[in-house]
This record gives C-alpha cells, structure tokens and sequence, in this order.
C-alpha cells in the first residue's frame, strides 16, 4: 500500500508545521490553474470550463498516487497540438464530440501509463534522444503556436493543419478581417506575460485579470466584437464514460499512445529534477502509475488529457509548497470557484486566452541547446530538423511517429553497424590501439587483434563477418591467428553465433585460427551452451589480450621486440626480445 499509494504516506507521516505553507501555496497556485487551464482547454479544441474540469480531479489522483511531492499536473501546451491534431478531424465542430474524444484519449493515455508503470517500463521514454525530443517539441510548439494566431486577430478559420492553417491566416490578415481591438489586447497580454515571465510577480494572473477587468469596463464585447469566455456552467464535473464510435478507435489509441509518451517524457524530466533538488528519489514506474491514475481521473470526469507543468510547479515550488496537500487545496479552490462564482471570468477575452498558450508554446521552443548539438554532431541535429519538419508537414500524429521511427533506428544504429578496429602497438602508450588512430602503431607478423565495439547479434553478424575477413586481407603478413578482443561484446544470439561457428571453418579452411580475449563471463557461458567452445577449443579463448600475445608468440616460434610504457611516472623504458625460448609476457 505505501509503494502503490505515495500520498496516503506522505499524510502519515506529514507534520503540522507544513499545513500553512501546503494551504498558501495552493491558494497561489489555484490562481494561475484557473486561466492556464481554460487557455489549454480551448488550444486543444475544447469549451474552456473543460479545463478547469481537467484541473480539479487529476490534481487530487495525482496527490494520492503521484511520488513527487511538489510536481504539478494538469492541461499542458505540449499536448495541447496532439489534442487539436486528433480532435478536430473527427468532431467536425461539435463541442460534445471534441469532450467525448478528449475524455477517451485521456483514458486511453492514462490506461498505457498504468499498464507500463506496473510492468515496469519506465526507462522507456528514455529511448528518446534530446535532438528527437526537440524535434518534435519545437514542431508541436509552431502547431501550437499558428492554431492560437486567429484567436490573437479576432477572426476564426477551418483547422487543416499546421501549413494549410497558416496559409488561410495570411489569406484572412490580407482580407482585412483583423479585430485591431482584440489584437491589441491580445499583444498586451503577451507581452505583460513576457515581460514578467522570470520575475516573482504572477505575471499570466496579472496580464489575464487586467485583460478581464479592461474588457468588462469598457464592454468591448458588445461595441468592438471582441470575443470572450463567457460565464462558467456552475457545478462540478460528473462522472461520465465516454463514448466514441467505432471509426474514432484508431485515432484515438494512436493520440492516446503518443500523448502517453510526451506526457511520461516531460513528467520523469521534471520530476527527476526536483527530486534531485529535493534530495529524494522519485520511482519512474511509479511515477507513470501516478500520471495514469491522473488521466484515467480526467477522462471520467469530464476532462481531457493531462501532463505535468514546468511553468506551474515553479509556481507551487516557490509558494512554500512542501506536500501534495498542496495540489489538493490548489483542486478545492477551484472547485469553490466553479460553486460560488462561475461568472467571474465571463468577460475573459479570448485573444488574451491565446496570449497564454502563444507565451507556453514560446516556452517549448529550444534554439539554444539545438545551436550546441549543431557544433558538436551535425547528424543529430538534422534528425532534430527531420522531427520538426514532420510535426509541421505532417501533422502531430504522424510526426511523432516518425520521431519514434526515428528514436528506435538511432538506438539501432550504433548496433547494426558498429565501430571495430584492428589493434597494434604504439610506442609509449599502455596497451593495444587502433592504428587508424595510431597510425605508426606495430602489428606483431601474423596475428590480426581485432575489437568489435558493440553487442553481437542477428543484425550485425554478417556485417562483423565482413570486417573480420576485410582486417584478415589487408594484413601485411599471412595471418596464422585472429583474436577477437571481445571486451565491448556484452551480448550474442543464436543467430551470431552461428556466424561465427561458420566463420571459424572458413578460416580454418585458410590455416587461420580465431581467438577470443577479454570475453565477459556471461557471454562466455552463452556460448558454452551455444558449442562454440568445443569447437574452437578452449584454449583458444584467453582472459587478456597480453596472454593471447604471449601464447601466440610462443606456440608459432614467433619473434617480436616489444617495449613498456615509455614515458610513463614511475616506470623505466626497457626493450626486450620475444622468442619460443623465452616469451614476453604482456
């Protein structure tokens, strides 16, 4: 119960010094919940009291499944562009459908979550690489960032996607359908929102209360078109089961999926983060759990999919909060809103709504560290372009399954087509190196050392066969033994295995012996059971390149001057000769 149940422990052991801190800072932060998630309820196609709904439930699963104590959760504008790119095509402009899919698709997400979490798939988001995530971060951002655009110029057009929504804005500003009011009191908030962003003040409360009270006076609702929020329905969510059609399915596991996997990979960040800070340690697996438990929350309260906040946690964390009591006065107060006052934000323009979600999507945008990864690997920053660029053309969907695409072949990569090197020795350095790197390095007549720096398995066994035969013919002496240095070599399958076996008869068939050295003992076992080592003989598989040296010298009556370390604190340079009679040991 206190691994599956975080919170409950937490409340055992909570002490009465925390209660003023937990209650203030949630009071602070149910202040800037209100507007972020009626801002990402609408960026994802939604009535906006939907993301208030999204807010208060997830907020209290989280507080009692969720391992970190501080970490915020609820609407989030990296998956604001999932939502809309998934929602839109199906409910054709009906608000109930676009709640009915959103309400599945965080069922579905939390669902994945939970599954993984139990079956202890956590490190899984690692698999994606920084240059991936940026990709498809910054290609969500632009998503993000062209759907709010209309909303910040007082006009509306079809979604079609990221290019096609961008043309028809161009088109709309070039017609002359521009509110000039609403823009300018979108511009405003965006740049109060700005201004503030890295100070103490509550800059998106005070740019959205400020757009509120100046609407309300003034009543440019009714003189100047400017559209606003409108009053909340008052009460609070019920517990609903949404129903989708059977075409909706793919769609919506396919969201559902990807919104699991940004919503995991943003939340373990972010939690790992002020863990460490903290100096705690948070369960990855139970940290998918706690999100799961947070989106199955949402999708059967009338809620839509939900993911932790670097923009409000910051918030929570600098309020004083200390507990997850903090989440659960944040959810009470919003809830006391939606009670006794759900007009209060009627006159809440909607462009300043949109300057929220343009200064988050802002916020996503990583040039800086991207400009890093172009100095140091060219390669991986173009996979980050690859990324975007599918995000913007192709849509977020399909764009984040081209950056997994991409994630699972990079991950491969390294695999199928690893670096090897043929070995020799260089004067004054320990050891054997690769001589394309030390290119005056010796090789000893007859004796081809040869690393494979990667696992050996089905996709790479051929390509290993081809490198062992390639080292062999261009020796500068006929080859009497190869020595595979398999210290790089964590794992082999059947499949490399028996490469090998028919790799070793080749070379048998050309007087040529095939060795291993540094081989680790759970790959010797495999193949121990493979037969491998009734075939080559065991003696032929040696703890160290040195002894491998040694034996081959001695049983092939071979000469070879070797020297130590030259050069090196505390050792003296010193030459000698290697013979049948009297081998250097190395």
């Amino acid at each position: 119960m206190k691994h599956w149940l975080p919170g409950l422990d937490t409340l055992r052991r909570y002490e009465a010094a925390w209660l003023p801190h937990d209650v203030f800072a949630g009071v602070v932060l149910a202040t800037m919940l209100v507007p972020v998630g009626i801002a990402y309820a609408a960026a994802s196609g939604l009535p906006g009291i939907y993301g208030l709904y999204a807010t208060i439930v997830p907020l209290l699963a989280y507080a009692l499944f969720g391992p970190s104590r501080i970490l915020v959760l609820g609407p989030d504008s990296a998956l604001a562009g999932i939502l809309l790119g998934v929602i839109a095509p199906l409910a054709h402009g009906d608000p109930a459908r676009a709640v009915t899919l959103a309400g599945m698709m965080a069922i579905v997400s939390g669902m994945v979550c939970i599954l993984a979490g139990v079956a202890r798939l956590g490190f899984v988001t690692e698999l994606l690489s920084k240059p991936i995530r940026y990709g498809y971060m910054n290609g969500i951002a632009l998503t993000v960032l062209i759907s709010q655009l209309p909303k910040l110029f007082g006009f509306s057009i079809e979604n079609e996607g990221p290019l096609r929504s961008l043309w028809a804005i161009v088109s709309a500003i070039l017609a002359g359908q521009i509110n000039w009011v609403a823009l300018a009191i979108g511009v405003a908030t965006l740049i109060v929102i700005l201004l503030l962003r890295n100070s103490k003040l509550p800059g998106i409360l005070i740019a959205v209360v400020g757009a509120t009270i100046v609407v309300g006076v003034l009543d440019l609702g009714t003189h100047h078109g400017v559209k606003v929020l409108g009053p909340l329905p008052q009460g609070l969510p019920g517990f609903v089961v949404p129903r989708i059609t059977s075409s909706d399915i793919v769609p919506v596991l396919l969201g559902g999926c990807a919104i699991a996997l940004v919503s995991f990979a943003d939340t373990s960040v972010l939690s790992r983060a002020y863990a460490a800070r903290l100096g705690s340690r948070v369960d990855p697996n139970q940290e998918m759990v706690g999100l799961g438990a947070a989106n199955l929350a949402a999708g059967f309260f009338q809620g839509f999919p939900i993911s932790s906040s670097s923009s409000r946690t910051p918030v929570a964390e600098a309020a004083g909060a200390r507990t997850q009591l903090t989440s659960v006065v944040g959810a009470l107060a919003i809830a006391l809103l939606l009670l006794v006052a759900p007009s209060l934000l009627q006159h809440l323009p909607t462009a300043a709504l949109a300057a929220v979600v343009i200064a988050a999507a802002i916020g996503l945008i990583e040039v800086a560290d991207l400009r890093r990864i172009y100095r140091i690997q060219r390669w991986e920053f173009w996979l980050a372009i690859v990324c975007f660029v599918g995000v913007a053309v192709l849509g977020v969907i399909p764009g984040i399954g081209l950056a997994i695409a991409l994630a699972i072949i990079e991950f491969l990569w390294d695999g199928w087509r690893p670096h090897s090197a043929v070995l020799g020795r260089a004067q004054g350095v320990k050891g054997y190196h690769d001589i394309t790197r030390y290119p005056d390095a010796r090789r000893i007549p007859g004796l081809v050392l040869f690393r494979w720096d990667a696992p050996l398995f089905f996709a790479n066994a051929e390509f290993f066969r081809e490198r062992v035969l390639g080292a062999i013919a261009t020796s500068p002496t006929p080859v009497r033994w190869l020595v595979v240095t398999a210290e790089p070599v964590t794992s082999v399958d059947v499949t490399a295995c028996d490469v090998v076996a028919e790799l070793d008869k080749t070379l048998h068939a050309q007087g040529i012996e095939l060795c291993f050295a540094e081989l680790k003992d759970p790959v010797k076992d495999k193949l121990k059971r493979f037969g491998l080592f009734a075939q080559l003989g065991e003696h032929y598989f040696f703890p160290t390149i040195g002894v491998a040296v040694s034996r081959y010298l001695e049983i092939n009556n071979v000469e070879w001057e070797d020297w130590e370390d030259q050069g090196m604190p505390g050792s003296e340079t010193v030459t000698d000769r290697t013979s049948a009679s009297g081998p250097k040991r190395i």
